[in-house]
């Protein structure tokens, strides 16, 4: 059977306030898609990861500590979501090697260890289980040329290649808890394992079900 990798962010699965309705759909089309498709989600920490970590960053917590914290908040968010989905495992892998082990239909897990984000845990594993596709499943439309929340002038890349990202991000971590389009750790394995990737908004699922299913999507390829 094929298998997907999605990371989503977890300003998807949990922003402001929890959307149950939405939760519920996105499980929904998991389950339809796993009669097809072994799949891997790998969910982030989001706002809520972000707003802990500056509060230990003001506290004078080190990098390490800031980051094990996140990955905490990677798990809880990635224990709520499994526990939506019936065929998913309830307990949270800690390595992606425990997680390309399991055999549910629907694998779900969030950060493992620190030096990365979940983007990066999600490209180790797509290349550990020879995933058809690696889809980041964000809260905006694809990658842009300028931060589309803060520029209104800002224009979505239908395509992008990887050599370009890295040359703009770097391959390396900065710090714990750091907002960006693709982190740099996993651009190096999306690069390295010439994994077929697509970045397109997580929140709209039809268009994450076409990125999926192979139709023409409103998001960015990024060509390795």
């Amino acid at each position: 059977m094929k298998s997907i990798v999605i990371s989503i962010g977890g300003s998807v699965i949990l922003s402001e306030e929890a959307d149950v309705s939405f939760l519920r759909k996105l499980a929904s089309l998991l389950k339809k898609i796993s009669k097809q498709y072994k799949i891997f989600i790998i969910v982030g920490g989001g706002k809520i990861a972000r707003d802990y970590i500056k509060l230990g960053r003001e506290l004078d917590f080190d990098e390490k500590t800031l980051d094990s914290i996140g990955i905490d908040i990677t798990r809880a968010n990635a224990a709520i979501f499994a526990n939506i989905i019936n065929e998913s495992n309830k307990k949270i892998p800690c390595s992606t090697d425990e997680a390309e082990a399991m055999d549910d239909p629907i694998v779900v897990m969030g950060g493992t260890t620190p030096g990365h984000s979940t983007d990066m845990v999600g490209a180790e594993l797509a290349e550990k289980v020879g995933a058809d596709l690696f889809i980041i499943a964000t809260n905006v439309d694809g990658i842009y040329d300028k931060d589309p929340n803060k520029y209104d002038d800002a224009e979505q890349l239908e395509k992008v290649k990887i050599d370009d990202l890295i040359k703009n991000y770097g391959t390396s971590w900065e710090s714990a808890g750091k907002n960006m389009v693709i982190d740099g750790p996993a651009l190096e394995i999306m690069k390295k394992a010439k994994l077929l990737t697509y970045v397109v908004n997580g929140k709209r699922l039809d268009q994450l079900e076409n990125a999926i299913t192979g139709r023409s999507f409103d998001g960015t390829k990024i060509l390795v």
